[in-house]
């Protein structure tokens, strides 16, 4: 499963300025289909594992 940008913003609670800012650093793995970027769903679920492992 793969999400639009929009999609992972509304999840996170983020704009999607900082989603495309996540995707350019590295933190957020994407893919291009067609005309439109996805994100696949493993990616934003390694994105939060990661911020809860820095958190602990």
């Amino acid at each position: 499963m793969a999400y639009r940008v929009e999609e992972v913003a509304r999840a996170l609670r983020v704009g999607r300025t900082k989603v495309f800012d996540l995707i350019r650093a590295g933190e957020l793995v994407s893919i291009k289909i067609g005309g439109s970027r996805r994100v696949p769903a493993s990616s934003v679920q390694a994105y939060l594992s990661r911020l809860i492992a820095e958190a602990a």
